[in-house]
């Protein structure tokens, strides 16, 4: 196995100057720095990760602790952030909290354990009772993304949740529609508390009531979207259009509306936050309000390094990444029908 020595030697360097080469400790020459890296490659010598970071008081990690990696935009916004690591020169490390307290407690103190450089976090629910309060007193640069805490101060990458709940109400009202039945996630998470926010501002406009039992959560799971359909239909009154705020819960609506032959010309009409593969099917082809995960990723990861890099003291900066209405067929226009 190689070894630093023999490095300097097919290089025709000292020791020294192959360690400023690795470590970035000092200017080198770029004709040393390929002779350098030319060596060690011929060589296969990797240097030790720990040492390292050791005498750089880095590792060049960041941490990702993401609420569901089942869920294709969370898929997706780590491709974005792992893409702008790389090119940084940094590794990422994913892990999932699936929607736990306990899972995200353990891995953020895992990843501060490793010594990561910096974290991006989703944080569960409200945060109030999560690690991510500790986070600030451990002083590892973070940036939460696509969730934040209200009483964090700290960066954020977010969308524009209540905009995109706002712009699909509002579309529903004016097909005709007046009895708007909404899932939502996890109460308390600030995506859920904004397109609820977005959804009563647009019915507020309008001046339509929104009764109790036309709001109903389904913890963002497939499982959760279909039994808040079945619930929604069997109601004494039941809406006519429903607003999924969520892609996974989305499925389970249209699970729910197969079953029972809702996806007709004269059935439910459905708009779904988040886009999905089959959504743009002749057989569903839904509305969707359509977020930029890669670009929530990439934009989280870049704002987090340069808060490690240059800002650590700059005040915290929050970023609202546009969202769309796609307008498609699933929203009939309601005459005098009466459901």
């Amino acid at each position: 196995m190689a070894t630093i020595k023999d490095v300097a030697a097919r290089a025709k360097v000292s020791v020294a100057t192959v360690s400023h080469v690795i470590n970035g400790t000092r200017k080198v020459a770029p004709a040393t720095i390929q002779r350098v890296r030319q060596a060690m490659k011929e060589l296969d010598y990797h240097p030790n990760a720990i040492a390292q970071s050791l005498r750089t008081q880095k590792t060049n990690v960041i941490g990702a602790v993401i609420s569901d990696i089942t869920n294709p935009f969370f898929a997706t916004l780590i491709r974005g952030a792992e893409d702008a690591a790389i090119e940084a020169g940094y590794s990422l490390i994913v892990c999932n909290s699936d929607e736990s307290l306990e899972k995200e407690d353990r891995y953020v103190r895992l990843l501060q354990r490793r010594q990561i450089d910096g974290l991006l976090i989703s944080p569960v629910g409200d945060g109030s009772h999560s690690v991510v309060h500790e986070l600030p007193k451990w002083k590892i640069p973070f940036v939460f993304v696509d969730r934040r805490v209200d009483d964090i101060d700290a960066d954020a990458v977010l969308s524009e949740n209540v905009n995109g709940a706002y712009q699909a109400t509002k579309h529903l009202i004016d097909r005709g529609h007046r009895r708007i039945g909404i899932i939502l996630g996890i109460r308390g998470a600030t995506t859920t508390e904004e397109r609820l926010e977005g959804y009563c501002k647009a019915l507020e406009e309008a001046e339509i009531a929104t009764p109790n039992e036309l709001v109903i959560c389904g913890s963002y799971r497939t499982e959760g979207g279909r039994r808040a359909t079945a619930s929604l239909l069997g109601l004494n009154a039941p809406p006519t259009a429903i607003f999924s705020t969520n892609n996974l819960m989305t499925l389970g609506v249209l699970q729910e509306l197969l079953e029972r032959e809702e996806l007709s010309v004269n059935g439910i009409s459905l708009i779904s936050f988040d886009d999905l593969d089959l959504a743009k099917l002749g057989l569903f082809s839904l509305t969707v309000v359509i977020q930029q995960p890669y670009k929530m990723g990439r934009e989280a990861t870049e704002l987090l390094l340069d808060r490690m890099e240059h800002s650590k003291e700059a005040p915290a900066r929050v970023i609202r990444v546009p969202v769309e209405l796609h307008i498609r067929r699933s929203v009939k226009k309601l005459q005098s029908r009466v459901r």
